[in-house]
């Protein structure tokens, strides 16, 4: 059985710090003199209660966890969280709680699919709440995929196992260490984030929200038009953030203590991250150039900026890619699923998946070349057990189900191919736009029926927290004794 007060213990406390970052647009539209005020303090005082009922009910002198609890904990602390976070936007902005849900599941997932509009004359306290939950979501999930991920062995994650995956009492101290170092460079990357949009013309309101966005690769930005309406060089640091954003922050700390960035490429997923974003971004540009749809500097901003955009899931949209031809759309279409590294704020399937998949293809290649010979797989010179090509597989067998699931279900309510298999795609990868003229990157979610959001919202939690994390509870055998 679970475990029901410490786990209930754990939502309190989540729901505690949610209520306490309402209070920054709560104070922000005090200050400001703008809408809002008293719509989040209801909410705090809302969230508080119930934050407060769940510490009370939960407290127990025996606080102990196992996986099984671990499993519902990580799951149901987002749906909960975001019901709750959701309270602001149906109080203010008066939508329905469908439209509300789905706004902040897709924030705190870091999904930054949106059905908001007239953002630029929006209340700033809603504007800066949509962007502190991308902020929270993207910490939450490096902290996530690195300390507990590894541990419950979900989709190949047992592969960056560290001291910090260890949840017994012993290492508990060690877990703690490795969440305060990883807030730390957070904290630091979205200063240095912050100075250029503010170096390179952003107001400061502006800059403070789209660094939120950026770094978490969230991609909400307070402009309906995204980073269109802002200069060249602000265009230039939200792509360069959004690359930092898809890297491991564990290497990112390693290389900061030892002040040696470069030692990072010695990572085999980052190197295949940054040749895959290279690549890619050369072969579009090179189209855009030679289809004379841009210059040769326009043409590499564009096509690097919306690359790096989608392949770390964060959502910005500069011009519309989907009407740069066929290629373009092919290579975006795949990019939508690829995804950034483990450990990193970013969604998607994962670099590293897409490795140890072709290291196992070159090692059966080599089995059936040479039938009696041994071969060890490995991946950044660590050898790769059966158990984590198995978590691999079964990984990538749900996520392409999960998909399609969800895209039978959108287009059960209507919706056509293109909107329902690339909304399904950019729900369950997190990366915010669809194709298509309705969800495209010049368009939003507002129009879609309330049963798609809902499947929407679901497939963005499952890519979340790697599907099979919501998926084990679904089974009967999970809840047995």
């Amino acid at each position: 059985m679970v475990n029901l007060k410490p786990v209930l213990f754990v939502i309190g406390l989540v729901l505690s710090k949610i209520a306490l970052f309402m209070y920054i647009p709560t104070l922000t539209a005090f200050f400001t003199g703008t809408a809002g005020f008293l719509d989040f303090g209801l909410a705090v005082i809302i969230t508080h209660l119930v934050a407060f009922a769940c510490l009370t009910f939960g407290r127990t002198d025996d606080f102990r966890l196992n996986a099984r609890d671990m499993f519902v904990i990580t799951t149901f602390v987002w749906i909960i969280a975001s019901a709750f976070a959701a309270l602001p936007f149906v109080f203010i902005n008066h939508i329905s709680f469908t439209d509300a849900y789905f706004e902040t599941m897709s924030g705190i997932t870091t999904t930054g699919s949106t059905v908001l509009s007239g953002l630029q004359d929006m209340a700033p306290a809603i504007l800066l709440w949509r962007s502190i939950l991308q902020w929270l979501g993207g910490v939450g999930f490096i902290v996530m995929g690195v300390a507990i991920l590894p541990f419950l062995n979900v989709g190949g994650m047992r592969l960056f196992q560290t001291e910090s995956s260890d949840w017994s009492a012993k290492s508990s101290p060690r877990t703690k260490s490795v969440a305060t170092s990883i807030m730390k460079v957070y904290l630091f990357l979205s200063a240095l984030c912050y100075l250029g949009f503010w170096l390179t013309g952003m107001s400061p309101f502006d800059a403070v929200n789209h660094t939120m966005a950026t770094l978490s690769t969230g991609g909400f930005s307070t402009r309906d038009t995204s980073l269109n309406d802002f200069s060249h060089g602000s265009q230039w640091v939200a792509t360069i953030f959004m690359f930092a954003g898809g890297l491991p922050f564990l290497l990112l700390i390693q290389a900061l203590r030892r002040k040696s960035p470069l030692m990072i490429f010695q990572d085999a997923q980052i190197r295949g991250f940054t040749y895959l974003v290279v690549i890619t971004s050369l072969m579009v540009t090179a189209w855009l150039v030679i289809t004379h749809q841009f210059g040769l500097a326009d043409a590499f901003r564009l096509a690097t900026f919306n690359i790096v955009s989608v392949v770390t899931t964060t959502g910005f949209a500069l011009g519309d890619f989907t009407a740069w031809g066929p290629f373009a759309s092919v290579i975006f279409a795949f990019m939508l699923i690829v995804g950034g590294c483990s450990g990193s704020t970013a969604g998607g399937a994962k670099i590293f998946r897409f490795q140890v998949a072709l290291a196992l293809l070159r090692k059966q290649i080599q089995q059936l070349v040479h039938p009696s010979g041994v071969f060890v797989q490995r991946y950044n010179g660590r050898p790769v057990n059966e158990d984590i090509v198995r978590s691999v597989v079964a990984f990538a067998i749900t996520y392409i189900m999960t998909i399609l699931v969800v895209a039978m279900v959108l287009a059960a309510t209507g919706l056509d191919g293109i909107t329902s298999l690339t909304g399904a795609m950019t729900a369950v990868a997190n990366v915010g736009p669809g194709m298509g003229t309705i969800i495209g990157p010049t368009g939003n979610f507002a129009s879609l029926p309330d049963t798609a959001k809902w499947a929407l919202s679901i497939g963005m939690l499952m890519g979340r927290l790697e599907i099979l994390t919501v998926l084990v509870l679904l089974f009967p055998v999970f809840w047995r004794d």
